[in-house]
């Protein structure tokens, strides 16, 4: 029998998945592939306490850092997870471009290959000031360049890495059948009274990037509609400011971050529809949760989401159109966006078949020479009639990347 080939998921912080979107791939392909691979896994000792630091899960092992995984330390600890990582692995799966700087040093050193999901464009979120968002944007380049294989999960950003960066990226997004429909207990309605009225839904981070202030902008104008966003209110001075403001109109539920999957999923689950207001990153998460539940999705365009949802999701610009949108809903539009909406989410958003693209690009990598010289795909890149014949997608167009969103 072959030697299983050691991979190290790096970039998140742990499994099981308790904090956000890179958590939940890294436990779903942990779940998937750990029969065929011999996983490990790194993750953060702030967010498990010591009671929640087995050695092993589901067959991974886990290897505990001090370090946070978000934010600014968590450059130092992507690095510090590669550098103990190429001591035993055959591959690297870097989820994020924190330790992008550090990949041609990597590459130097150790003959692992490294797979790079870039996730969105991190460098364009507002939270960062101006010398981050350079330093995001070298590592990305760097990420792209020097890794052995890059991922995007997204149409729109595979188009951007294309023609920014010259690569051919490998499009693979997230699953969703994690998220089920969830019958409402009568606890549930002692607990959250407005589960006896239609409510429209968001779940998301507290970030401006996210529109929160123009989707609660826009319910002081719609007094009769039940809103739910469930957010960490209390992480920033921009979310503390939102929920002091809006706290006091009745119709609206600004509730705290729930970590209990199927709390969370009676919540979600059994609203009249769902609002999406990510502005940047590429396939977001959350979004194709929502697809799955089968429910209606309210969005803001842009083209990230716009790709994700294959145009089928109701779309608003700004305040005055959400407004607009949601005064204008009839039942049979709000059954017809969903059904469409879950139709791509179960044929293109399962985690098996998700998981089995990540298993498929950890075996072409192994294949010598699988990524060609970065100058060779700069040089087919200008040439018009080899992009179009042979990616018709990644057709080249004037583009501006500072305003990917329009």
């Amino acid at each position: 029998m072959p030697k299983q080939k050691k991979i190290a998921l790096i970039g998140t912080a742990g499994v099981p998945a308790k904090y956000g979107g890179f958590e939940t791939l890294a436990h779903n392909l942990v779940e998937k592939l750990n029969n065929e691979f011999d996983v490990h896994v790194y993750a953060s000792k702030k967010i498990y306490p010591k009671n929640e630091r087995p050695q092993y899960w589901k067959g991974a092992r886990i290897h505990y850092l001090r370090l946070s995984a978000n934010g600014i330390s968590s450059i130092l600890y992507d690095f510090l997870s590669m550098l103990h990582a190429i001591r035993y692995a055959d591959t690297l799966i870097v989820l994020g471009v924190s330790g992008g700087l550090f990949i041609p040093f990597i590459r130097l050193i150790s003959r692992a290959k490294i797979i790079v999901n870039i996730d969105g464009l991190e460098w364009r979120r507002d939270k960062w000031s101006k010398p981050v968002k350079k330093f995001l944007q070298i590592s990305e380049r760097l990420a792209v360049r020097y890794s052995h294989a890059d991922i995007t999960d997204n149409l729109s950003i595979k188009r951007y890495t294309a023609i920014k960066y010259g690569s051919i990226s490998h499009m693979i997004a997230y699953g969703a059948d994690h998220c089920i429909n969830t019958k409402i207990q009568a606890s549930d309605f002692n607990k959250y009274p407005f589960l006896k009225l239609p409510y429209a839904f968001k779940v998301a981070r507290i970030e401006p990037e996210n529109n929160i202030d123009l989707i609660l902008k826009a319910y002081t104008q719609l007094p009769n509609q039940q809103l739910v966003i469930v957010g960490n209110w209390k992480s920033s001075d921009y979310g503390t400011e939102l929920q002091a403001t809006y706290n006091k109109f009745m119709h609206m539920h600004l509730l705290d971050p729930i970590y209990d999957q199927t709390q969370l999923n009676v919540l979600r689950g059994n609203c009249t529809y769902y609002i999406h207001g990510h502005s940047a990153g590429g396939t977001n998460p959350s979004l194709v949760e929502a697809m799955f539940l089968k429910l209606p999705i309210l969005s803001f365009d842009v083209s990230f989401n716009r790709a994700t949802t294959h145009n089928k999701a109701i779309f608003f610009k700004n305040e005055q159109e959400l407004i607009q949108k949601v005064n204008q809903l009839t039942r049979k539009e709000l059954t017809t966006t969903a059904e469409e909406l879950y139709k791509i989410a179960q044929q293109e958003y399962t985690w098996k078949k998700i998981a089995n693209r990540y298993r498929s690009l950890v075996y072409l990598t192994q294949i010598a020479g699988f990524k060609a010289n970065y100058k060779n795909y700069e040089k087919n890149l200008a040439d018009e009639k080899w992009i179009t014949a042979k990616y018709p997608h990644l057709l080249r167009q004037n583009y501006n990347f500072n305003h990917l969103n329009d």
